[in-house]
């Protein structure tokens, strides 16, 4: 039996974003492309020689214009498609400054976490939206 061959692996750098509300940040996904009109949490490519927390934080600056605080790790979620591996590193971030804008995106949205469920997203952001409400009361008690 042949082992299957491996499958490239991307690493994401998630951020879920809360603001002193205790509201977290989502941004829909432009029409065209994969999963286009799909609603997510922000984040990108981490790039050769960066750490986790600084792709983070130069992502959610350049979709978004603004600052994070880049907090704990949430989650790490692997995601295979048929071709290529996505492994989601997710941390919990603070907002500091600048007011969010869809530079990548069509919007973005400030929603409470028990509404996410309200919003279609990615199958990969299933355990990612759980592991959030099963944060519930950390997660209400640090913003």
């Amino acid at each position: 039996m042949d082992a299957p061959s491996e499958l490239p692996i991307q690493v994401i750098g998630v951020g879920v974003v809360r603001n002193g509300a205790g509201e977290v940040l989502i941004d829909q996904r432009l029409n065209e492309g994969l999963l286009g009109g799909l609603w997510e949490f922000p984040g990108g490519k981490q790039e050769p020689g960066e750490l986790i927390d600084e792709t983070i934080r130069r992502e959610l600056e350049e979709e978004l214009a603004i600052e994070v605080e880049v907090g704990e790790e949430l989650i790490v979620v692997e995601h295979a498609y048929s071709h290529k591996k996505l492994c989601f590193v997710v941390h919990l971030c603070t907002w500091l400054s600048g007011e969010p804008q869809p530079l990548a995106s069509q919007q973005v949205r400030w929603v409470r976490p028990e509404q996410l469920s309200e919003y279609p997203f990615p199958a990969a952001n299933a355990q990612i939206i759980a592991a959030l409400l099963g944060a519930g009361t950390s997660f209400a008690a640090a913003s």
